[in-house]
């Protein structure tokens, strides 16, 4: 059942008004941004003569230090009296950014949640449980309102204190939990541990995103805890989340009446075909307060514009692969953590915890994965070192690259509440 009859508008009109709204866009942000009427004025774009989404690719990209450099409010395109909300980063890695949402801006992105929310299923009378931060983070907020205008009930509970989590997930008959995927984990293996019977519990979804996570990781997560697990996108900058799978898991459903999005090459910035992997770009057709023109997200991911098998007629992207700023330079090979990810969820002995730890010796990388058994039955030291070179085999045949595995056992490495931190480099370059 469709949360709006946007969601099946045939593709051809899709298009045209999303080429109408980019006009649109693009002459708001001129004549309302100082900042867009100074980029677009050095890129000769005259909004007037401006053709729509054939002219896209003449548009500059914009990008994160944008934000940070026009800290805080430099890049908005409505007075601030007009602006309700302003949610903001950490800056832990450099200055802040700063969003700010009229009025309309929230409807929009509650709209689209909601939309997102009732394709992979939740309904007047889940009880949602949301395990993401609140406050200046826009995950808890974004599903809290969402939630809410479904008809859900809401538990606000933010991150962490997991004993509280699980006492009000049996309390209250939480139905719906929205939290990281491997915070998900955390909390099965810690259900685990303490006798919790899952099976007793009345959890039937999980909606886990803000880290990039497998197929394999999900598999895992479902198969341990029974729930049906989908994929959730968004950034900060975007609105936080905003998109979902429907309960095809056939992707993320984007809501293009409001976004507009690209794949490019993230070298080249050369726009790239469907099915073909590389940097998602979005533009926002929506916004007011601030309108975000080719935002270039550093995530990694495919496009897919077929009718989806549910009937939504909107594009689709797929799992995200990973960040192309978390990428990894080892002795000159790109590796993703995703893809390490992808094949330690593979070998059954394996746990859900990894870390990853770049060195370099003698003047070359070294890359070692310290991975948890996943029960700790394996007794001979022949089978130990028998797996442990199983695994180094299947990254050196997906990476092309020689890594060092380290097997250890089961409750040894760092859980976390919030996103998982898998990557320590530790090279001195």
């Amino acid at each position: 059942m469709l949360w709006s009859s946007i969601e099946e508008m045939p593709i051809k009109d899709l298009k045209e008004l999303q080429n109408r709204k980019l006009k649109a866009l693009v002459r708001h942000a001129y004549t309302n941004s100082p900042f867009y009427r100074r980029r677009l004025k050095e890129e000769g774009i005259n909004p007037w003569d401006f053709d729509g989404i054939k002219d896209l690719v003449k548009l500059p990209f914009t990008k994160k230090q944008d934000l940070r450099d026009t800290y805080p409010t430099g890049m908005f395109a409505v007075p601030l009296s007009q602006v309700v909300r302003y949610h903001a980063s950490s800056g832990t890695t450099g200055k802040p950014t700063v969003v700010g949402y009229t009025e309309n801006d929230i409807e929009c992105w509650v709209e689209s949640l909601c939309r997102s929310l009732n394709a992979c299923g939740v309904v007047r009378g889940d009880v949602m449980q949301i395990a993401y931060g609140y406050g200046l983070f826009t995950g808890g907020l974004g599903f809290h309102y969402a939630a809410e205008r479904l008809g859900a009930g809401v538990i606000p509970i933010s991150a962490g204190n997991t004993k509280r989590q699980i006492e009000l997930m049996k309390d209250l008959k939480t139905t719906v939990i929205a939290c990281t995927p491997s915070y998900m984990l955390y909390l099965s293996e810690f259900m685990l541990k303490n006798k919790v019977n899952l099976s007793e519990l009345s959890l039937r979804m999980g909606i886990l995103g803000a880290e990039p996570w497998s197929e394999e990781t999900r598999k895992r997560i479902e198969n341990k805890t029974g729930i049906e697990a989908y994929d959730v996108y968004g950034t900060s900058e975007l609105s936080g989340p905003l998109f979902t799978e429907c309960t095809e898991k056939a992707g993320l459903h984007v809501w293009a009446d409001h976004f507009l999005i690209e794949i490019i090459d993230p070298e080249t910035g050369e726009q790239l075909g469907e099915g073909e992997k590389g940097e998602l770009v979005v533009t926002t057709l929506s916004k007011e307060a601030l309108p975000l023109i080719r935002w270039r997200t550093g995530d990694i991911t495919s496009l897919e514009e077929e009718k989806c098998p549910c009937g939504r007629t909107h594009p689709r992207i797929g799992r995200i692969r990973g960040r192309s700023d978390d990428m990894l330079i080892v002795r000159g090979v790109n590796v993703f953590p995703s893809q390490i990810e992808h094949v330690l969820m593979e070998i059954p002995e394996v746990g859900e915890h990894y870390m990853i730890y770049l060195d370099r010796e003698n003047e070359l990388d070294v890359m070692k994965i310290q991975v948890e058994l996943r029960d700790a039955e394996i007794d001979r030291v022949s089978d130990f070192l028998e797996l442990e070179k199983e695994i180094a085999s299947r990254l050196k045949s997906t990476l092309n690259l020689s890594t060092k595995v380290e097997l250890v056992n089961p409750g040894t490495l760092e859980r976390f509440e919030g996103k998982a931190k898998r990557v320590v480099d530790r090279r001195k370059i």
